[in-house]
C-alpha cells in the first residue's frame, strides 16, 4: 500500500457508499409486476423486494380448488421477487463491481 493516499481511498469508500444508499432508496421506489393463473392473480413487490400488493381476481376465489389460489398466489410472488432480485442488479451490479477493486488492495473485508 506504499504511494496510497489512505484519506482518498476513505474518501472514495464514503462516496460509494452514499451512493449506494441513494440507489437502494430509488429501488425502493420502483415497482415490478408479476401475474399467475392466466392473469387472475397479480404481485406487485418493490426494487428492495417487499411485496407491496396482492390482487386476487374473485373468479379465482374456488372453494372446491384452494390448491389453484395458493400455487397462483405463490407463482406470481416468487415470479414478483425474481424480478425484484433482478431489477436491484441491473441498478446496483456497476457498483458493486467498483468494490472488487478495493479487494485487490489488500484491505480486508473489502
Amino acid at each position: 500500500m506504499e504511494g496510497m493516499d489512505m484519506s482518498k481511498l476513505l474518501q472514495q469508500v464514503g462516496a460509494m457508499q452514499q451512493q449506494m444508499e441513494e440507489a437502494q432508496a430509488q429501488l425502493a421506489k420502483e415497482t415490478v409486476e408479476a401475474t399467475a393463473g392466466g392473469g387472475m392473480v397479480t404481485v406487485t413487490a418493490n426494487g428492495a423486494g417487499e411485496i407491496k400488493a396482492i390482487k386476487i381476481d374473485p373468479k379465482a376465489i374456488d372453494p372446491d380448488d384452494p390448491e389453484f389460489l395458493e400455487d397462483a398466489v405463490l407463482a406470481a410472488v416468487n415470479e414478483a421477487l425474481r424480478s425484484a432480485q433482478s431489477l436491484a442488479q441491473s441498478r446496483l451490479g456497476g457498483m458493486m463491481g467498483g468494490l472488487g477493486d478495493l479487494g485487490s488492495l489488500g484491505l480486508p473485508g473489502l
